[in-house]
């Protein structure tokens, strides 16, 4: 059974960081694109950014240019999102999710998805 399980959620205030990872139960070599969405109470769920697995290629929202950073450990099979100068509209919850195809942005693409992780950016 696939599994991806995020962590680093947290309360952070704004302009504060945060790191995510997405770990995989598998090898992350076994898909072809990882990325991290988020879902903000009655929003729709938003590609973040994805990277592709076999040459770290990535996709990055305008909304976190420049903010946040996507890397890829495939000697220990994870995806990081380093979130940097945090804003209130970045509180969501963030999840990962990966394919075994080429690296696309929209989260219908994605089969293989974690529970989700809670970040709440807040004074």
């Amino acid at each position: 059974q696939v599994q991806f399980v995020e962590s680093g959620g947290a309360l952070v205030q704004p302009g504060g960081s945060l790191r995510l990872s997405c770990t995989a139960s598998s090898s992350t070599m076994d898909y072809r694109a990882i990325g991290w969405f988020r879902q903000a109470p009655g929003k729709e769920r938003e590609p973040i950014s994805c990277i592709s697995v076999e040459d770290g290629r990535t996709f990055v929202a305008d909304s976190v240019v420049g903010r946040f950073t996507i890397a890829r450990d495939n000697a220990k099979n994870t995806v990081s999102l380093q979130m940097n100068a945090l804003r209130p509209e970045d509180t969501a919850v963030y999840f990962c999710a990966a394919r075994r195809s080429i690296l696309v942005t929209m989260s219908y693409a994605y089969p293989y998805w974690g529970q989700g992780t809670q970040v709440t950016v807040s004074s």
